[in-house]
């Protein structure tokens, strides 16, 4: 209760007190920031995938602007020598406003990373957009098939079956491409587990579905059982190392993250920067209240 009363009321505080704790889970406001981010999370053998913060929007003419930051940061990062792709939440190019005008402005973007041979991530967002973003990712792929890939979420009832439906995408020359992660939006009871072991559980049978079926599969995740189990079904499955990464938030489990790394294993890390990282950081709160004790926490103990 204390936890959600704390994130009730945060969105309310000036933006200058939401930013203690936001600067450590957000690379900045401008690219020049991301690419900062980037560079070094690259010099420690850390690739990235890069987020202009700010989906949800309310007209066609923030799509239009969200994509030419998103053309403009390819440029950027190629530009850069980073060894990064990108994560698009199609509610940032106007999903729930025009999914046509949707799908053309995200076509540009993954046609210009394409132009580089570089990568695109559709991120799923809450359950009202998971049969568009589907049909989203089922569109892009048809012309794109090596340069686009899906978030599924493993909290979702849905997912297990989602990724049967799918296989149909999936070939032993092209193989589909998922980032697992489990999921952070509140969903009800109805389509998604609810308790800790539960999730877990289904998380893990998902990733065993990829391996089985020879998908590729970005692991999503800070949780050592989950980390622990991915290790094993690695293993149990001989599942060589491009096909598959390990994936973590900017700013979470840094020690966890480098141990994986030093284990040999492909390490990826969002990294999320723009000017709207104050919508980003309140909707996360609402989402998961728990953050709310970790920015009290930074309030009195540093680090």
């Amino acid at each position: 209760m204390f936890n959600k009363f704390i994130a009730s009321i945060l969105p309310y505080f000036p933006k200058k007190f939401i930013w203690i704790f936001s600067r450590a889970y957000i690379s900045g406001v401008t690219r020049a920031d991301a690419m900062r981010a980037s560079k070094e999370l690259n010099s420690q053998g850390v690739r990235v995938t890069l987020d202009v913060l700010g989906e949800f929007i309310k007209s066609l003419d923030e799509a239009e602007a969200n994509k030419q930051e998103y053309l403009d940061l390819i440029e950027e990062t190629e530009k850069n020598g980073i060894n990064g792709n990108y994560s698009l939440k199609p509610t940032s190019f106007g999903l729930l406003i025009d999914k046509e005008a949707c799908y053309r402005l995200m076509r540009e973007i993954v046609a210009k990373a394409a132009s580089y041979n570089n990568f695109c991530r559709i991120d799923m967002e809450d359950s009202p957009c998971t049969d568009l973003e589907i049909e989203l990712y089922r569109r892009l792929h048809a012309e794109f098939p090596k340069n686009v890939g899906l978030v599924l979420q493993a909290y979702m009832r849905r997912t297990y079956s989602d990724l049967e439906k799918m296989l149909d995408m999936n070939t032993p020359e092209i193989p589909t491409n998922y980032r697992l992660c489990k999921g952070i939006y509140i969903e009800p009871a109805e389509i998604a587990y609810k308790k800790y072991e539960e999730i877990n559980r289904h998380y893990l049978e998902d990733l065993e579905f990829m391996f089985r079926n020879k998908i590729y599969v970005g692991i999503a995740t800070h949780d050592r059982p989950l980390i622990e189990g991915a290790y094993e079904l690695i293993k149990k499955y001989s599942v060589p190392k491009n096909m598959y990464e390990f994936q973590m938030l900017y700013g979470v489990t840094p020690k966890l993250r480098q141990s994986i790394v030093d284990a040999g294993h492909v390490m990826r890390v969002y990294v999320p920067f723009g000017e709207k990282w104050f919508g980003y950081s309140t909707r996360r709160l609402k989402e998961n209240p728990k953050i709310a004790s970790h920015i009290i926490k930074a309030l009195f103990i540093k680090g």
